[in-house]
C-alpha cells in the first residue's frame, strides 16, 4: 500500500522502496527534504556536518570542506541509491573558499563518488539559489571553472577569482546551475536525470546567519512579488518532485521556487536595481 500523506501530494508522489541519500539534513531544506522523503515511504540515509535527529536508516558525518573527508563518507554507504539530494550549504557568513568549498566543491565531488552507486532511472537534486541568477552573464568565467576536475583543482581556481572581483556565495550558485545543466546532458545517456532549484529567501538557520551582515529589507527585496519568505517544507517539496518517478522526462533544469522573482526580473515588471535602492 502506498504510503498515504498530509502533505499536499497524496499518492502522486511515492518514494516507497526507495533508497535516497540527503546532504545537509540537519536543519533547513535538507532537513525538511529529509523528513518529507520519511513520509513518503523513503529510505533515507543522511549527511552532515552535524548529527541529524531523524529516524534515517544511516547518518555519516562529513566535512564537505575536506575532500579526504568525502572519500571517506562514501567508502562507507552502501548503494545502490534512487536519488540524491544536494542540500548542504553555508551562507557568506563563512570564510569564501569555505563558502565555496562546501557549496560547490563538496558537492561535485561527492557526486562524482556517487555516481557509480546510483541506479539507471535515478535522479540528482541539488541546491542553488536566485542569487545565481545572473549565471549567464558570467559563463565565460563559469565555463571555465567546469574545466578543472578535482577538489584541488577548483579550489586553486577559486582562490584566483574571489572577492573583490566575485562574491563566493554567488560564485558557487552560479556553479551549482551550470554543472547541473553541463551533467544533464551526459548522465542522462547512463540513465540518470539531474536538475536543481533556485530557492528564494527561506527561513532557515541559514538565512538567520545571513541576516546578520545582511539587512532583512534587502533580502526582503529577493521575496517579492510574492512578499513572503519561502517555508523550507516548499523547498523540500519541489526538490522532491524532481527526484521522483513523476519527473521522469524532466531533465536539466534550473526550477526557480521563488514566489516570482525571477519570472518579475526576466519579464521586466520587477526593477532589481530600484528595489535594491528602495532598501538601502
Amino acid at each position: 500500500m502506498q504510503s498515504q500523506v498530509t502533505n499536499g501530494m497524496g499518492s502522486f508522489i511515492s518514494y516507497n522502496n526507495k533508497r535516497v541519500l540527503v546532504t545537509g539534513c540537519f536543519s533547513g531544506m535538507g532537513e525538511a527534504t529529509a523528513r518529507l522523503l520519511l513520509s513518503l515511504g523513503a529510505e533515507v540515509h543522511g549527511l552532515d556536518y552535524k548529527d541529524c535527529a531523524l529516524p534515517l536508516a544511516s547518518f555519516i558525518s562529513v566535512d564537505l570542506r575536506n575532500p579526504a573527508a568525502i572519500d571517506a563518507a562514501v567508502s562507507q554507504l552502501k548503494g545502490p541509491f534512487d536519488a540524491l539530494f544536494n542540500c548542504a550549504g553555508v551562507p557568506s557568513t563563512f570564510a569564501p573558499t569555505d563558502v565555496f568549498k562546501v557549496n560547490y566543491l563538496g558537492p561535485r565531488r561527492l557526486t562524482n563518488l556517487l555516481l557509480p552507486h546510483i541506479k539507471n532511472g535515478g535522479a540528482i537534486a541539488c541546491i542553488a539559489s536566485t542569487a545565481g541568477f545572473g549565471w549567464l552573464q558570467r559563463l565565460p568565467v563559469l565555463k571555465d571553472l567546469m574545466k578543472t576536475t578535482s577538489f584541488e583543482g577548483g579550489l586553486e581556481w577559486c582562490e584566483t577569482h574571489l572577492a573583490p572581483r566575485i562574491d563566493a556565495y554567488t560564485l558557487s550558485k552560479e556553479a551549482i546551475i551550470l554543472w547541473t545543466l553541463q551533467s544533464s546532458s551526459t548522465l542522462i545517456k547512463r540513465g540518470i536525470r539531474m536538475n536543481c532549484i533556485l530557492p528564494g529567501p527561506t527561513e532557515t538557520p541559514f538565512m538567520a546567519q545571513q541576516t546578520t551582515i545582511t539587512p532583512g529589507a534587502v533580502i526582503d527585496v529577493f521575496t517579492q512579488p510574492i512578499n513572503r519568505r519561502s517555508r523550507p517544507e516548499e523547498q523540500a517539496a519541489a526538490l522532491v518532485f524532481l527526484n521522483s518517478d513523476a519527473a521522469s522526462y524532466i531533465n536539466g533544469v534550473a526550477l526557480p521556487v521563488d514566489g516570482g522573482f525571477m519570472g518579475g526580473i526576466t519579464s521586466g515588471e520587477l526593477d532589481l536595481a530600484n528595489l535594491l535602492k528602495a532598501a538601502s
